[in-house]
């Protein structure tokens, strides 16, 4: 068929494979929420986050579909989803290791924008969210071109600046969530591309093992290390006088 891709793929599923694993699912996801909503199968007012129902009613996927919705199915909410999985794979790409670094990563700005959410109150955070992506990639790509709406040419370092701009304009409101979400980004550069450098490669915000265990398994040079231990044990034991 002339619609499939090389491989047998229609170009939408094809986009969906290629996207790396973090950013395919919270795409899906975001788009799977969208839809229950827009078929009234579930409410917004049971998406946000909200403390006492939280922690109080015990209605903890509030945790996680916070981050999910952006809108009904809307012009706005497909500018939404192209714009968050651009810079998310983008972002995702460019770590180029696992998902354990990447997945560390949502973790600390999910955790951080809901620890912060009360103070601007705001309850949903999928925005915020993508903001703090946006703010990571256009830090450390400082020498990328970037157009906005073909009038305005700016390297990347000003994107989260001129798309807050924007959305003042367009909305004639301080944008709260994207401020938020370049303090949070910010936090994170700094410590993990900034701080390591001067302190000896020392960098707090690297996963630790045990979360790099469940996306990875055992890495290789402590499996390699077990392998060669239980080798010397075994050489030890044939070696070993019998001692009676």
């Amino acid at each position: 068929m002339d619609q499939m891709m090389d491989g047998g793929r229609f170009p939408l599923e094809a986009w969906w494979w290629e996207m790396p694993i973090c950013t395919r699912w919270w795409t899906t996801a975001t788009v799977f929420v969208s839809a229950l909503v827009q078929c009234k199968i579930v409410s917004p007012y049971q998406l946000f986050y909200s403390y006492r129902a939280v922690f109080q009613k015990s209605q903890y996927w509030r945790l996680i579909t916070t981050f999910l919705f952006f809108n009904s199915f809307t012009i706005d909410l497909l500018f939404q989803v192209y714009f968050m999985q651009r810079y998310s794979r983008l972002l995702e790409e460019s770590a180029g290791r696992s998902p354990a670094h990447y997945s560390w990563l949502l973790l600390y700005a999910t955790t951080s924008l809901i620890l912060l959410s009360p103070l601007v109150s705001m309850p949903f955070l999928g925005h915020p969210l993508s903001s703090t992506l946006v703010y990571i990639w256009s830090r450390r790509n400082p020498d990328t071109q970037l157009s906005f709406l073909g009038l305005l040419v700016f390297t990347a370092p000003y994107l989260p600046w001129v798309l807050m701009g924007f959305s003042l304009v367009m909305h004639g409101t301080i944008p709260k969530d994207e401020i938020m979400g370049v303090v949070v980004g910010h936090i994170y550069y700094f410590f993990n591309d900034v701080y390591p450098p001067l302190h000896n490669g020392s960098n707090p915000f690297e996963p630790p093992m045990w979360w790099r265990r469940l996306f990875e398994g055992r890495p290789r040079e402590e499996t390699v290390d077990a392998i060669n231990n239980e080798i010397a044990a075994a050489g030890a034991e044939l070696v070993a006088p019998d001692v009676r």
